[in-house]
């Protein structure tokens, strides 16, 4: 009889309160290598605090984290991302006056420097930004500095990408080419993505869970979360 994968991440039971407010309050959450799960809910739900806990810029008070069956809950961040979790942050993380090229090989360097240079210029052409290589950072428009991110993210070969309100800013051609590369990723690469335009959370994910008050109101696929009443009461609208 064969055996059973693990999933690729796991959490339970997992816990981060600020003071007296519980942002994440006992989560159990299940995500299956090479798919696409979004992560929805109104603004204050805990999805940003709950991948915070997933990259680990913040350990919980109580739970388990697991990656492939791995206990990763007290694992430091860059000791996470060595292991192929990369988490693009809500608002653009790069390097604004060093070059495009340059952000991309600092992200390549986490890894080690063996073939800097090659693996630099795929990450930018895989994003559509070869031929900027040399352009300062802080000069991109907001639409390719989101696409320079991704790249950095794209660089390490993450197993998990995290995708934090990606398509924030962007304009409506560049939402499309993004959608295409993020379905290009999968399955090499799985990816959580936060994202409030429920357009591309509907187009893009395989399953969804809703987050509300710091806990998981629902999960399940695109059609069946659309249709539960609580999903609709809570968050998208009658």
């Amino acid at each position: 009889m064969a055996a059973v994968m693990a999933p690729l991440i796991e959490t339970r039971g997992l816990t981060l309160h600020y003071g007296g407010l519980k942002a994440v309050d006992g989560v159990d959450f299940t995500l299956e290598a090479g798919e696409i799960h979004a992560l929805i809910g109104p603004n204050g739900a805990g999805k940003t605090s709950f991948v915070s806990l997933l990259s680990g810029r913040r350990l919980p008070q109580s739970g388990r984290i697991l990656l492939a069956g791995e206990d990763i809950t007290r694992l430091p961040a860059q000791l996470r991302v060595r292991k192929g979790i990369a988490y693009t942050f809500q608002i653009t993380s790069i390097f604004p006056r060093l070059s495009v090229f340059d952000n991309v090989a600092l992200a390549v360097q986490a890894q080690g420097t063996r073939d800097l240079e090659n693996r630099t210029r795929a990450a930018l052409a895989r994003v559509g930004l070869d031929g900027l290589e040399e352009q300062e950072a802080g000069t991109l428009s907001y639409g390719h500095q989101r696409l320079l991110e991704l790249a950095m993210g794209l660089a390490l070969k993450p197993r998990l990408l995290i995708l934090d309100e990606p398509t924030q800013g962007l304009a409506a051609s560049e939402i499309e080419g993004f959608k295409a590369l993020v379905r290009s990723l999968v399955p090499e690469t799985t990816v959580l993505l936060i994202e409030h335009n429920m357009e591309v959370v509907m187009d893009l994910a395989s399953r969804i869970t809703v987050l509300t008050f710091g806990r998981v109101l629902a999960s399940g696929t695109p059609a069946a979360i659309r249709a539960n009443p609580a999903v609709q009461e809570a968050y998208l609208g009658a």
